[in-house]
């Protein structure tokens, strides 16, 4: 499971109870652009092993993430000297024994909701995305100059008309949730700060996003194979451009031009069925299947894209584990059966590391602060039913 280190209220404890023997964490306590020092990656290990000796031992498996700086996706002039950082980073990791490394290349967000505690039928609580709220944010509260051409007229006028009716509250909500920093920061972008780093953009296309996560994954990768490191791009989380930003790993073929750029086996990818599966257009147990000896860490969880009758407009949330648009029972089968190629191959590294994406607040956390989408319950009920269906398919195989 994800632990966002000490200030975390979900303990490591709480790990273990619920089955778990890998940790996936990351310094963010460390400034975007800065190197992890090795003193700083033991400090972390230790505390993650502290208590191996008297319960079962957890380990740190995962890095979640080691940012890219926004430096590096903009390519400024600066940006060789944050890749010679981020090489010394993954350099220390692997001198530390970590050898599983996500990121992201998501431009100024890492990730977007427009709901936070939307209420399931069961009375739980999950994540939602509304693209009509998402325009209200963009058209009417954020006010980004040339954000009408990005939204089909009907849009505009329900998202106009749904803001005049709506609370000084509810305006605060909304921008507070879209405006919401990294995961694990526990910041938020004021409003002149985040319209600065979108003008930062403007310039900056579908294309030459694309050459600029080239540039760096070359710059990267070969370094990674050599150390045992295996690199892992999260896809993009929705899966389309936002915001007048250029979203350039949303698709089977964004994961496969990204492959082609830098062909080693350390460019791989998280495979995050959530993210991924928000589009109808991506055939995830096929990609499983596809990419199977790329993907170095898989994000498993589930979304139900729910109907709409405005134009190009998307909307969704998080569903339970086994429900949504996601074939669970056909992906965790593609790999599965790619741990077993793995195995009768003879490769050094066979078990992909898993973790169980999101989670829905319930029962006793709905009185608990979390981050959102980690709470413990939750993602205990989905780790318990991923670890069910896994055991299945094992035996019928």
């Amino acid at each position: 499971m994800r632990w966002f280190g000490p200030a975390d209220p979900v303990p490591l404890m709480t790990l273990r109870q619920a089955g778990c023997t890998g940790v996936v964490t990351a310094l963010h306590q460390i400034p975007v652009g800065d190197e992890w020092s090795v003193e700083a990656i033991q400090e972390r290990i230790a505390l993650i092993e502290t208590d191996n000796d008297r319960y079962c031992p957890l380990h740190w498996s995962v890095v979640e993430s080691l940012p890219v700086h926004e430096a590096i996706k903009k390519a400024l002039p600066e940006r060789d000297q944050y890749i010679a950082t981020y090489r010394a980073s993954l350099r220390n990791l692997a001198q530390c024994g970590i050898k599983t490394v996500c990121y992201n290349f998501m431009p100024v967000l890492d990730w977007s909701r427009t709901n936070l505690s939307f209420e399931m039928p069961d009375g739980s609580r999950g994540l939602r995305f509304v693209w009509e709220d998402f325009a209200v944010f963009d058209l009417f509260i954020l006010r980004r100059p040339g954000a009408v051409a990005d939204y089909d007229p009907a849009v505009v006028e329900a998202a106009r008309q749904q803001h005049a009716t709506m609370s000084d509250e509810a305006i605060t909500a909304l921008a507070n949730t879209v405006l919401l920093g990294l995961p694990g920061s526990g910041e938020a972008f004021s409003f002149d700060s985040f319209q600065a780093r979108l003008d930062e953009y403007k310039a900056i296309g579908d294309t030459q996003l694309r050459e600029n996560l080239y540039y760096f994954i070359r710059e990267v990768a070969p370094l990674a194979q050599e150390l045992g490191v295996r690199l892992c791009i999260h896809p993009d989380d929705p899966p389309m451009p936002l915001l007048g930003l250029p979203r350039v790993v949303s698709t089977e073929a964004d994961i496969a031009q990204l492959f082609a750029a830098c062909d080693v086996s350390a460019n791989g990818l998280t495979f995050c069925t959530g993210s991924l599966g928000v589009r109808a257009d991506n055939d995830l147990p096929g990609m499983a299947e596809r990419f199977g000896s790329r993907i170095h860490f898989i994000h498993l969880r589930s979304t139900k894209r729910e109907p709409v009758d405005l134009p190009g407009a998307l909307t969704f949330h998080e569903a339970d584990h086994l429900t949504g648009d996601v074939d669970m029972y056909a992906v965790v089968r593609a790999l599965v059966l790619e741990e077993q190629r793995r195995e009768q191959a003879g490769e050094s590294v066979t078990a992909i590391p898993m973790r169980p994406d999101h989670g829905h607040q319930m029962m006793d956390d709905l009185t608990k602060t979390t981050y959102p989408g980690y709470s413990a319950i939750g993602r205990l009920r989905g780790l318990a039913e991923l670890r069910g269906i896994e055991l299945g398919i094992r035996r019928s195989l």
